[in-house]
């Protein structure tokens, strides 16, 4: 204590010193009295250091002991004959020793500092402190590795709405129209549109953090953060790498990514989709939150070391969805893009919170402008899909008149795009194009205005258009004039059906849907005509007899008129059970109608001119079938597949043909 005391008389007497040489007045003579005197203990302790032979040596002495600790582990492990580390022996005892040593010698050197000094001692205690530093640097980064949790990537998809593990994926090419959706889960699901709320995941083994606390708060105050820092990023900056790989996101550049083919492109987008997510609001997130409980307080790396860590794993993201929006744009991708546009738009504010400064600021603005770019390709792609179905110019007509597959591509191609719709309502409101053209191909004001008003119902509306008039483009491919009607009507109920079991028709609206219901009756009502004209001509009864009536009938002009009804009517049979009519309930109505427009007809003519064929020779030649067999005939019509015709031998001589 009185060493102490006589060193704060030297430094107040020094100072008085310097006031009297100064020629300052008595008041600031005290202040600067009153400030030494405050800093007295301090520059007390460092002159007792180096004023005197016993504190000389007690420096010596405790430097000495500083360096028999650290100098002794490095020679005892280097004995060992293996790598030995201080933090996994079994007793405390000696880490506390050795990182109260780092203490005592990082104290020692600021004292130095503080007092100027400079010499062997100085150097001494610099290499103690380097060489403890290359320790704890060792022990850092073995701890980091040492203590890594793997990632589970399928809890993690359990836990968010079970997550389907699953990324397969699905060619839809407009050109081969093959997209089969209705086989598909719903593509909600798929996308996995759920909240992640606060889930992050501890990718470090909690019981490490304390000793790595420890080593980071002695590597930073003895001025060795850069060191620390390097060694951090470089381990947790592998285990993101590791962590996106597991999600099945790959590291690939903007000229690789567009060289795959879209099958495989597809899962990739998937991935990137359900990965961004995770990356972003689970890993990342609990990547910070270590990253702040092992260096609390060191805010002057807080921005350098957490942003060098993550900014990898963001840009290895980004670059993958910009390869994409500076892709080659075809309709399939529309969903895929969408995804990864709603996904980023989930992410960007976490991303936003996440990181510091002018490189973190970087990376959201990064982020920002590709999500802007996510949009632009979607809403590109979105009109190439109507450039496709204008530009779908197949010559080859369907077989049997059947649905067409441009049909079904297109209706659950914009069936799915009901589920992005508050997305496409956001990107379409200011899209190009002419949207108060008549979306029918006619001038009905009432039609133009369908809909719900949205943007996205508008674009539907045009699409539709689009589809309908590639439609009656190929149902002109028919030679048949009564194909072509099936045809038509065939596609127009599937479209209506559509239409009205799904949200499509609050999109489209009741107006749309009655609309072509009439379309449907008004092609049914041209069947008839063009199918069945020319076989019911044969049942009038103008041109067989002189006058018209049943006693002054032609036989000759009787028999010609049953023979070419009967060839008609097999013609028609012949062919229409080959096409097909795959909805049920159309194929019955359409049934009912030529059974309403046929069997009455030839029921009426037989019964008028039956008595004079039946007494002739072969009546059964041209008298082959009751009304009843025709309408079990028309049974077959429509089911895609021949039928055949049985003609039984009917005797004729003596009875009639019973007539209902």
């Amino acid at each position: 204590m009185a060493k102490t005391v006589d060193g704060d008389e030297r430094v107040i007497a020094t100072a008085q010193q310097i006031v009297k040489s100064l020629g300052t007045s008595k008041n600031v003579k005290e202040d600067m009295i009153f400030i030494l005197s405050n800093f007295g203990n301090r520059f007390s302790a460092v002159n007792d250091l180096f004023s005197s032979g016993t504190a000389e040596s007690a420096v010596e002495e405790r430097l000495r002991a500083v360096e028999e600790i650290i100098y002794g582990w490095e020679t005892n492990s280097n004995k060992s004959g293996y790598q030995a580390f201080l933090f996994s022996v079994d007793s405390a005892d000696e880490t506390a020793a050795y990182l109260s040593a780092v203490d005592e010698v990082v104290r020692l050197s600021e004292d130095f500092a503080t007092a100027g000094q400079v010499g062997e001692v100085m150097d001494r205690a610099e290499n103690v402190i380097q060489v403890a530093m290359g320790r704890l640097e060792d022990e850092f980064r073995h701890i980091l590795i040492s203590n890594i949790v793997p990632f589970d990537a399928d809890l993690i998809h359990d836990s968010i709405h079970r997550f389907s593990n699953s990324f397969n994926s699905n060619n839809s090419e407009v050109v081969d129209f093959e997209l089969s959706i209705e086989e598909r889960p719903s593509w909600e699901e798929e996308r996995g549109r759920t909240s992640f709320g606060d889930m992050s995941v501890d990718l470090i083994n909690p019981d490490a953090i304390d000793d790595l606390k420890d080593i980071v708060d002695r590597m930073i105050k003895a001025g060795y953060e850069k060191e620390c820092c390097q060694v951090y990023t470089s381990v947790r900056r592998d285990v993101l790498d590791e962590c996106l790989s597991i999600l099945g996101v790959e590291k690939l550049s903007i000229d690789e990514v567009h060289k795959i083919e879209w099958v495989s492109l597809d899962g990739k987008m998937k991935k990137w989709s359900h990965g961004v997510k995770i990356a972003i609001r689970v890993i990342l997130v609990g990547e910070k939150r270590l990253w702040d409980q092992i260096f609390v307080g060191s805010e002057r790396i807080r921005e350098v070391c957490f942003n060098e860590i993550a900014k990898g794993s963001v840009m290895q993201l980004m670059t993958f969805a910009e390869a994409i929006t500076i892709g080659q744009l075809s309709p399939e991708k529309l969903f895929r893009i969408l995804d990864m546009y709603d996904a980023l738009a989930y992410v960007l504010p976490d991303l936003e919170s996440l990181f510091y400064g002018d490189s973190g600021e970087f990376l959201c603005s990064e982020a920002r402008e590709l999500l802007a770019g996510l949009g632009e390709a979607a809403k590109g792609t979105f009109s190439e899909f109507d450039y496709a179905i204008k530009g779908e110019t197949s010559k080859k007509p369907i077989q049997g008149g059947e649905i067409h597959p441009l049909s079904r591509y297109v209706m659950n191609y914009v069936r799915l795009l009901v589920d992005y719709s508050e997305t496409l309502n956001l990107l379409l409101v200011n899209i190009d194009g002419d949207l108060s053209s008549p979306v029918s191909g006619d001038n009905d004001d009432d039609t133009s205005r369908a809909g719900n008003g949205s943007p996205l119902a508008q674009r539907l509306l045009l699409v539709i258009s689009s589809l309908e008039s590639n439609l009656d483009d190929k149902s002109k491919l028919y030679e048949d004039e009564a194909m072509k009607y099936v045809f038509l009507m065939n596609n127009v109920h599937y479209l209506v059906q559509k239409v009205k079991g799904s949200e499509l028709g609050t999109f489209l609206g009741d107006q749309w849907v009655r609309k072509h219901r009439g379309q449907i009756r008004q092609y049914a009502t041209c069947y008839l005509r063009a199918c069945w004209s020319k076989v019911l001509s044969c049942l009038k009864d103008e041109g067989i007899g002189s006058s018209g009536s049943s006693s002054n009938v032609s036989k000759m002009a009787l028999k010609e008129r049953f023979k070419n009804f009967n060839l008609g009517f097999e013609e028609v049979y012949k062919n229409q059970t080959t096409w097909k009519v795959p909805d049920p309930q159309l194929r019955e109505e359409l049934r009912i109608s030529i059974s309403e427009k046929v069997i009455p007809a030839y029921r009426s003519f037989l019964g008028r001119f039956q008595s004079h064929i039946e007494g002739g020779r072969h009546a059964g030649k041209y008298i082959k079938y009751t009304p009843e067999d025709l309408e079990n005939y028309l049974l077959d019509f429509f089911e895609g597949s021949a039928g055949i015709m049985h003609h039984p031998r009917r005797k004729l001589s003596g009875e009639r043909i019973g007539l209902r």
